[in-house]
């Protein structure tokens, strides 16, 4: 990674992408192993991984397949090593059982996904239909992932270092979610340098030789009777404890008549219709998730108690919606409006809805 000052002591910006920003942010977070194949349009990621991990000193993998990817995340993971693998959307699919097993034997690891159009292989244009999939368990049981929602350059950078704090603090997969515009746009991003990684991180249950010790055993097989029943309640409770890490933006709240909830690349980009519509007058603000597990519905149902509407925005058919729904049940409805996967929106795409919305006004 380059220095991220100058001879004057100022922060350093450098113009990437949001996917070099990831592989930065990794990097700066002290990830020392990566395990990826290749897939547009998150390619960037592996294909720096590739070169910079070496030089700082760790491991980087192509393996044969997504699967073998996932599952190689996994061992990293047993070890206590702070380990990266990414993909889009149907290489994420093929990860899913071996999620659900780092996720049942309470493993840290850090998962990126560039989503792209789909179902099936769709095209290599941004979407946001691995919504569900991301925030409700893509594989088999009752589990959650922490995910993890950017939308500019630097929360790529940002997130990343958050994301394997996360998953170290909860022993809990975690999740950056985000697709082919946040990956493939390219802004000014400035470095910074968190708190170097503890030798102690993991010590008390990585597996690293038994010697001098009683044996440790990381599993997600619990065959006993009462025993998957108490790893069950175990993990709700920790999931439970996840609701502290909620977080959003609010942007134009506090006197909005509406307010527009939207992630990622479409938060950003409902954003820009939104200064539109204030210059003309209209009160609307933008409730933007950054995490979308834990899901910050106590912060809209707190503006849904002081009489703002609710328009939901997504690059899909309806799939955070739902979300949104619940936190505000029993005071008031969100409206929907999707975006086509396959179309590339822009501002100008929301401004219909959004007055629709709004009554006509």
């Amino acid at each position: 990674m380059p220095n991220n000052t100058t001879d004057t002591g100022t922060p350093e910006r450098i113009f990437i992408k949001g996917n070099e920003a990831i592989a930065h942010g990794a990097l700066a977070a002290g990830c020392r192993c990566y395990f990826g194949y290749p897939i547009t349009p998150q390619n960037d990621i592996p294909e720096m991984m590739s070169y910079a991990l070496p030089d700082a000193g760790g491991e980087f993998v192509q393996a044969e397949s997504e699967v073998a990817s996932a599952n190689m995340l996994l061992g990293a993971a047993a070890a206590g090593i702070r380990a990266l693998t990414s993909s889009s959307s149907p290489g994420i699919s093929l990860m899913q059982e071996a999620i659900s097993y780092m996720a049942g034997s309470e493993l840290p690891g850090v998962i990126v996904n560039m989503n792209r159009g789909g179902p099936g292989l769709g095209d290599i244009g941004p979407s946001q239909g691995d919504y569900f999939q991301s925030v409700k368990g893509g594989g088999h049981g009752d589990y959650k992932l922490l995910v993890l929602a950017p939308a500019t350059c630097q929360e790529c950078y940002d997130m990343m270092v958050e994301a394997f704090d996360l998953a170290f603090k909860y022993r809990n997969p975690v999740m950056v979610l985000g697709d082919a515009i946040v990956g493939q746009m390219k802004e000014p991003v400035t470095p910074w340098k968190p708190a170097a990684v503890a030798g102690t991180e993991a010590a008390d249950w990585r597996l690293e030789g038994a010697r001098g010790r009683k044996p440790r055993l990381l599993k997600s097989l619990f065959l006993e009777d009462g025993a998957l029943a108490g790893q069950n309640r175990h993990l709700q409770a920790k999931y439970a404890d996840m609701q502290a890490e909620a977080r959003a933006e609010c942007f134009l709240t506090d006197d909005a008549e509406l307010i527009v909830v939207a992630y990622g690349s479409i938060g950003r980009i409902a954003k820009s219709a939104i200064r539109k519509l204030r210059a003309q007058g209209h009160k609307v603000g933008l409730v933007r998730p950054q995490t979308l597990f834990p899901f910050p519905g106590p912060l809209l149902r707190g503006l849904a108690e002081q009489g703002k509407r609710f328009l939901t925005i997504e690059h899909n058919c309806g799939q955070m919606v739902e979300d949104v729904r619940l936190s505000i049940r029993g005071i008031v409805d969100s409206a929907f409006y999707g975006h086509m996967p396959g179309e590339m929106p822009g501002s100008d795409d929301f401004l219909a809805p959004i007055l629709d919305a709004m009554g006509g006004k």
